[in-house]
This record gives structure tokens, C-alpha cells and sequence, in this order.
């Protein structure tokens, strides 16, 4: 099955390290950067979300082109340093985002079951996906960008670029070689109907409730921290390798894909068991920037390398992003579970719209609280995560015995009275 879910990964992650940077560098403070930000969270809650819907309507593989065509649009916007034009980029990027966390896995899982693979199956591809895109590849991805940008010289714009050409590759093996699929395709329902059907899906199963409200805590937490880092690792303007700092994330997060693998290769532990801990310790890594505020003796000197206080926050992010290793196969096997096949791209969406209306509350404000909140406001939402993965996993049991118990009454029933159809 050919996914290709690498090449576009590779156009995202090669802007990653790059994106405050370049703002940066075009002289806007952290208030405009918190601005720009909150346009991509905003444009993806808002537009991303009905884009992202139409894939089950009107086919996962044109969600995905358009998710290239978009966010090609997105990177060639990085080109200028006028403040309304990178907000349009942003907006680009906002709805591309939405696409590249559904589109892409709404079409994997379609296609898995509509070959007749075995469900298990799914849980190996999921972990070799995030093992090559959000390890392997993100550390060519960090390496090759800081090639361009320190080696060759080539300015913080480079990595763009080199992220277009990669997504218009990508796209174009989607054209040649992808099928389609759908979630809904029939007639009678419009976008409307979809979203009340998503909506009404959400809100009488608490098992999608209670992935969805997971899912929104930890990648809120986590796209807090993707523009905290830059500014926490170098405080007084310290001149950090941002290209070599992403590989080292990314080689953590390869290592815990790793080890989501051998897990989900199990039967025992069950995801939502050892997921509970999974978030406890995130919590608790991105809980050592404040530690470390009241322990080590913040550096006046502006310049330099980084700080003896950066480098244990360095590990305990190195930790964390550890953690995002282990979180994305094992969060993409409960959606496979949990969320209905017609509606995965809509209701998958739906869980997008809390994430975004977070960060955009944190970021707005990202001038009024110290970087210490910050951080332990998403220490507090991970440690939440962990109380409401332990309640999924006690309500996945009680439905899965009442099952067992309404599957055996069915069964004593019909032996019981066999002329009974």
C-alpha cells in the first residue's frame, strides 16, 4: 500500500525549526509572532475544520492533493516580509494542517479495511509511519535545513523551499498511484447533516468524547510548546542550532515511536493503560522549566551558547517530544477503534476545534504570563489527559463486558429456542 505519508511529512517538518526564526528575523517581536500563530490555529478551527469534512464527501485522496496545493501556497508566502502577506501564509498553513492530521488517515484506514488486511496490521503501519515521518525523516528534514540555512548560507527562507519542492513531489505520487475513497458519499447528505451526525456521534459516546477532549489537551500542550521552545532555549538571545536542536527532538520522538511499537505489537499492555503514564511524564517534563526557574540562577549575559539551565530544559523537552514518539501511533489505533468509518475525517475535525480555540488563548496572551505558566498551565492539561485516559479505559471495559454479557444472554436465548429466528 503505497502511503507515501513521508514526502509530505518531509515539507513539513523541514519548516519547523524555521518558522519563529524567520519571523524573527523579519524584526517582529513575540506579540506579532503570537499574532501569526494564532492566524494558522484560527484559519484551521475555522476553515481547516469544513475543508477537512469535505474529505469524507467528496474523497480522501482530493483532500490530500489539496492539502499539497495549499500548503506549496503557504511556503512561497514566506518569500515576503510584509506582515499581511505571512498572515495569509498562516491562514494557508492552518487549513493544510487540518488536512495533513485527517485526510491522510482517513484514507489509510479506508483503504486497509477495504482490502480485507488484518486489524492489527494498522497498529504496525501506524508505528512504522510515525517511526520514518516523525523520527527518520524529521531528522534529515532538521539536518538538511540547517545545511541550507548555516552551511550554505542560503537564509531561513531555504527550508521553505526545499519544503515546496518536497510536496509537489509527493503530490504528484498521490495523482499517480493513490485510489479513492470515501467516508459518505451519498447524495443525500450535506456538509450540515454531516456535522450534526459527527456532533451527535460525539456526544453520545463517551469514548469519542473522552478521546476527543485527550487528544485536544496533549496537542494543545504540544503546539504551545513547538513555539515556546525557541524562545526558552535562548532567552538572552543565546545562538542556538535550531536545525540541529529539531533532529535531536525528532530523534526522541523516533525512539518513542519505537517503543509505541513493541507495545502496540502486544496484546497487554493496552493502549489506554500504558497511555495513562505516557501523559503523567509528559506532564512532568515540561513541569522542569519551572523547576529549573526557582533552582538555577537565570544568565544576564545576552549572547553566547546555550545555558546550563537550556540544557536540562533541552532534556526534559527531549523527553517529551519522547512521549509525542509514543502518543501518535497509540492515539491513531483508539480513533481506528473508537470512530466510525462514515464520519473518521468530520469527527476527527471536530476534535481539532478545542485544540485550536487553546492555543489561540494561550498564544493571545503570550505576552501577559512569564514562560513559566506557560509551561505549567500544559503540564496541569497533561496531567488532566492521564485522569481522562484512565476513565476511557475504564469505560472501554465496562462496554466490552457488557457486550460479552448481551452476546452470551443472546446466545442462551437462541439455544434455548432454536425455532426462534
Amino acid at each position: 500500500m503505497n502511503l507515501c505519508p513521508w514526502r509530505h511529512l518531509a515539507g513539513d517538518w523541514l519548516q519547523g525549526p524555521y518558522v519563529y526564526y524567520l519571523y524573527s528575523t523579519y524584526g517582529f517581536g513575540k506579540g506579532e509572532i503570537g499574532q501569526l500563530f494564532i492566524a494558522g490555529f484560527g484559519s484551521s478551527m475555522l476553515f481547516g475544520t469544513i475543508v477537512g469534512s469535505l474529505a469524507d464527501k467528496q474523497g480522501r485522496k482530493r483532500a490530500s492533493i489539496t492539502y499539497c496545493i495549499t500548503y506549496i501556497l503557504s511556503c512561497i508566502t514566506k518569500h515576503s516580509p510584509q506582515y499581511k502577506v505571512l498572515m495569509v501564509g498562516r491562514v494557508l498553513g492552518g487549513i493544510a494542517t487540518s488536512l495533513l492530521f485527517s485526510a491522510f488517515e482517513s484514507w489509510l484506514v479506508a483503504e486497509h479495511n477495504k482490502r480485507g488486511f488484518e486489524q492489527q496490521w494498522l497498529s504496525v503501519t501506524f508505528s512504522k509511519a510515525i517511526f520514518l515521518g516523525n523520527g527518520l525523516v524529521a531528522i534529515i528534514a532538521g539536518l538538511f535545513g540547517n545545511y541550507l540555512v548555516d552551511s550554505l548560507s542560503l537564509g531561513p527562507v531555504a527550508p521553505f523551499d526545499a519544503a515546496a519542492c518536497f510536496l509537489a513531489i509527493g503530490m504528484a505520487v498521490i495523482i499517480s498511484s493513490w485510489s479513492e475513497n470515501y467516508g459518505d458519499p451519498s447524495e443525500n447528505k450535506d456538509l450540515l447533516t454531516q456535522f450534526k451526525n459527527a456532533a451527535s456521534a460525539i456526544a453520545s459516546d463517551e469514548k469519542i468524547a473522552l478521546l476527543g477532549a485527550i487528544q485536544s489537551l496533549f496537542e494543545g500542550s504540544m503546539y504551545t510548546f513547538v513555539f515556546l521552545w525557541t524562545p526558552a532555549l535562548s532567552p538572552n538571545e543565546e545562538d542556538i542550532p535550531h536545525g540541529f536542536i529539531f533532529a535531536t527532538f525528532m530523534l526522541a520522538s523516533m525512539l518513542g515511536s519505537s517503543i509505541a511499537s513493541r507495545l502496540l505489537a502486544h496484546s497487554s499492555p493496552k493502549v489506554e493503560s500504558y497511555m495513562q503514564i505516557v501523559f503523567v511524564i509528559s506532564s512532568a517534563a515540561l513541569m522542569l522549566p519551572v523547576v529549573t526557574s526557582f533552582l538555577v540562577a537565570p544568565s544576564g549575559v545576552k549572547g553566547g551558547s546555550i545555558s546550563f539551565s537550556g540544557c536540562i530544559q533541552l532534556m526534559g523537552f527531549c523527553t517529551f517530544e519522547a512521549c509525542v514518539g509514543i502518543f501518535w501511533p497509540s492515539i491513531m489505533k483508539m480513533r481506528s477503534q473508537y470512530i466510525p468509518e462514515e464520519a473518521r475525517s468530520t469527527i476527527m475535525n471536530f476534535f481539532r476545534i478545542p485544540l485550536n480555540i487553546f492555543v489561540c488563548l494561550v498564544l493571545y496572551n503570550v505576552d501577559a504570563f512569564p514562560m513559566t505558566v506557560m509551561f505549567g498551565m500544559c503540564s496541569v492539561f497533561l496531567f488532566v489527559a492521564s485522569i481522562l485516559q484512565r476513565r476511557l479505559m475504564n469505560v472501554a471495559e465496562i462496554h466490552k463486558s457488557r457486550s460479552q454479557e448481551w452476546s452470551a444472554e443472546k446466545e442462551m436465548t437462541s439455544e434455548a429456542d432454536p425455532l426462534n429466528p
